[in-house]
């Protein structure tokens, strides 16, 4: 494994999850939803776009710092994340094109329906130009750190506010849900990719073993912390007039930061302790390794597996013991199609986009 292929790992976990969450909320059945295990496994799923999120922005960071290291300038550095960023904003509307296409729908409602790709893109953009313009690593975690409390403190504000109904639709689903038409929007969701930013520039700092041991360690101290303090605080009456704890609570979206953050050293102790006890046996990972570096490709294929018409007689129509089998079948499935993408000879751009590199692994960063 690279030295940071623990990150890759992390996010097969998220994808695993997501897979999870969207294979038991299609298929099913409503009088099982009642049973605590889907309950359970609800707030589990509930972890798998925070995770693509924080990692994208971590990602974000240490690839700008990296070019600017490799010779390039902070201006070349700041235009490659930000193209980057404008293509997975294309890419959200592809891949909406493609649901209606096959799937149909109302053409406004399908097109137009804000997802993680759409609300991804636009925080890469946001968090390339606060890169761009911190010119220090300490101006720029400060940006991001502040742009990221500031997405978050503002959320239950911007959720109720009546000066944004004016506006068109389209617009007004970036800022807050509709609904029935999603749940994905950039107050809080940018949020977690501008934290990430911040973690991104503190492990770009880890240039020796000794170096990235010790950032972990300390990772895991504020993540641990962070999340018990918005726990904590979920108990203590809040400043706001409406503030759904689930969706738009300040206390929530922190505590899940700060599972996140943990997450990452819980990942780089992991990676070791099985490269310690296996040796060169520790490869048994590489499954969730493969899993993470082709995260958009299994977005993109799995999302209409799941709620497409293809699958429509299952759809909310297994017990939850046969969805459970069948999140592991489909999980099996994708892996193999993940391989046989991998092992097929096929251009450089068709991979390229297959497997983007804003989901890749971290090969070589921060060296």
């Amino acid at each position: 494994m690279s030295r940071r292929g623990y990150l890759d790992w992390l996010r097969g976990i998220a994808v695993l999850i997501m897979i999870e969450a969207h294979t038991l909320d299609a298929w099913t059945r409503l009088a099982d939803r009642r049973d605590a295990v889907y309950g359970w496994a609800m707030i589990v799923g509930g972890f798998g776009a925070p995770v693509f999120l924080f990692l994208a922005g971590i990602a974000l960071a240490m690839a700008a710092q990296s070019r600017v290291r490799k010779g390039r300038s902070e201006a070349e550095a700041a235009a490659m994340a930000l193209r980057r960023g404008w293509q997975i904003f294309g890419l959200a509307f592809l891949f909406r094109l493609q649901s209606w296409l096959i799937s149909g729908g109302t053409p406004k409602l399908t097109l137009f329906k804000v997802d993680i790709l759409n609300v991804m893109g636009i925080s890469m953009v946001v968090g390339a130009l606060l890169w761009m313009l911190g010119r220090t690593r300490g101006r720029r975690a400060a940006l991001l750190a502040v742009a990221a409390i500031a997405v978050t403190m503002l959320t239950p504000l911007v959720r109720t506010t009546p000066l944004l109904a004016p506006l068109p639709d389209v617009i007004e689903w970036y800022l807050r849900p509709d609904p029935g038409r999603g749940t994905f929007t950039l107050f809080p969701w940018a949020g977690f990719l501008l934290a990430g930013g911040v973690v991104g520039l503190w492990l770009d700092r880890a240039q020796t073993p000794a170096d990235e041991r010790r950032v972990n360690l300390w990772l895991a101290v504020f993540g641990v912390s962070l999340a018990i303090a918005g726990y904590e605080a979920s108990f203590l009456p809040s400043i706001y007039a409406e503030a759904n704890f689930w969706t738009s609570s300040p206390t929530f979206f922190f505590l899940r930061l700060g599972v996140l953050m943990s997450a990452i050293p819980f990942a780089y102790f992991w990676s070791l302790t099985a490269r310690t006890l296996l040796g060169p046996r520790w490869g048994w990972m590489s499954p969730l390794q493969d899993f993470g570096r082709a995260s958009l490709f299994v977005y993109w294929i799995h999302v209409e597996i799941v709620y497409g018409v293809l699958t429509g007689p299952i759809h909310k129509a297994l017990t939850l013991p046969r969805a459970l089998l069948a999140f592991g079948s489909i999980s099996l499935l994708l892996f193999a199609l993940v391989k046989v993408v991998e092992t097929t000879r096929i251009t450089k751009v068709t991979k390229e986009f297959l497997f983007s590199r804003v989901f890749r692994d971290l090969r070589g960063l921060g060296r």
